[in-house]
């Protein structure tokens, strides 16, 4: 005769599989954020630096806008961070 399996044991490994996914976004996200920041705080910028920035900002962006599509992140953290990391971006086009 088979097994009996409860609804809890179905909703842990159903919890599990959603917290692995949304803890490689989140990774994800974040990797991006200091991978901008490490670029716009390097100290020998010129404009291949801010074209290197602006890459890593837009790709943060579109990162984060995913994330907070998909409730990983909410709108609200998301639309902080990427105001956050563009005021940093325009300070830095404005130094050059």
């Amino acid at each position: 005769m088979a097994k009996k399996r409860s609804s809890a044991e179905k909703r842990h490994r159903q919890s599990e599989i959603r917290r692995m996914r949304n803890k490689t976004a989140k990774s994800a996200v974040r990797t991006s954020v200091k991978k901008f920041v490490a670029l716009a705080q390097r100290k020998d910028m010129q404009e291949s630096g801010i074209a290197e920035s602006a890459a890593a900002l837009r790709d943060m962006i579109r990162k984060l806008d995913t994330a907070a599509r998909k409730g990983i992140v909410t709108r609200n953290a998301a639309s902080r961070k990427k105001s956050r990391m563009q005021r940093l971006f325009n300070s830095l086009r404005a130094a050059q």
